[in-house]
């Protein structure tokens, strides 16, 4: 915009970025005319933004000759400040042109699973390659008290179990994990491949007071009601790291999921009970802009490879519960 069409407040808290780019042209070239031609302006439009720019801040900028301009000692410092504002302002645009392309930015995920392997590691590992410069904030939790978070919005996306729709929240399913029972390593059933619920009937459990134990209690209850018996379920006041090794003590037996299986515990050993399927969606806000989270959620629907076809085993958690 040429600088004659408008008449500008008299005042430096008007200053715009445009009389900073000119003034620091004029001043590099030494001519309104060279710095004009370097911006593709008129050598007019020059001169007059730049009386301008002098008319706001109370100062001659330069000294007019017939060969060019140079600066005044007010020029000279100002062009110091002047730098510095364009650099500033460069550097901003940079940082929020890179968050909207998701080089910055942070991705809070709420995880239901495992982290030591599988399709959630494999996400976490290729999203981190790409984006460098994303940070990623993992938090445990049960899935009411995810969904509840991005409702609100504190929480980008969680990892849910099972195929519930939650009210107000997009769903996608991504992958599905096989259900292990964990034997200690001199219980008699590790001599099987496999297992089925009718192995375990007469079974002790144990289950953590965090999540997810009490899902797998309520599963516990379902599978084995169906054989007529009342499940012995104790709840153990530790964190899940900690009930496995519990499991090698004798204390009872428990259940994990696949990617749980990697880690090693001593004294314990894994073994996949027949027909049990576990399925995992994400879960997140269709008001969620946040452009990080997007990218996160695009990488994660192009590597999902859909769960087993639940017609083959049972789902290892209800379709359907209360609302949070």
């Amino acid at each position: 915009m040429d600088c004659a069409e408008t008449e500008m407040p008299r005042h430096s808290d008007w200053i715009e970025l445009r009389h900073l780019r000119y003034f620091v042209a004029a001043a590099e070239h030494g001519s309104f005319r060279k710095a004009g031609a370097a911006l593709g302006l008129s050598q007019s439009t020059i001169s007059r933004c730049i009386a301008d720019l002098e008319d706001q801040i109370g100062a001659s900028l330069f000294h007019r000759h017939t060969w060019g301009v140079s600066q005044t000692y007010a020029g000279q410092r100002f062009l110091v400040r002047a730098r510095q504002a364009i650099r500033t302002v460069g550097i901003g645009a940079q940082d929020v042109a890179s968050v909207g392309r998701s080089e910055q930015g942070r991705v809070k995920i709420g995880i239901y699973s495992s982290i030591a392997s599988g399709f959630l590691t494999e996400l976490l590992v290729s999203f981190g390659k790409r984006y460098r410069n994303v940070s990623i904030e993992m938090v445990d939790g049960n899935p009411a008290e995810h969904v509840a978070a991005i409702r609100q919005l504190s929480l980008d996306v969680a990892f849910i179990t099972g195929t519930r729709e939650w009210p107000d929240c997009e769903r996608a399913p991504l992958w599905s994990e096989r259900v292990f029972v964990v034997l200690p390593d001199s219980h008699a059933l590790t001599k099987r491949e496999e297992l089925v619920w009718r192995d375990l009937a007469d079974e002790t459990f144990i289950v953590s007071e965090t999540a997810p134990g009490q899902e797998i209690h309520d599963h516990l209850v379902r599978c084995l009601a169906d054989l007529g018996r009342h499940p012995d379920i104790q709840v153990q006041h530790i964190s899940r790291d900690n009930l496995v090794p519990l499991v090698a003590f004798g204390r009872g037996l428990t259940l994990v999921s696949e990617a749980m299986t990697v880690a090693q515990f001593p004294g314990v050993v894994y073994r996949p009970i027949l027909g049990e399927v576990l399925p995992f969606s994400a879960v997140w806000s269709a008001s969620n802009d946040n452009p990080a989270f997007r990218r996160f959620l695009s990488l994660a629907k192009a590597m999902a490879v859909r769960p087993t076809p639940l017609e083959t085993g049972r789902s290892a958690v209800p379709s359907q519960t209360p609302d949070p």
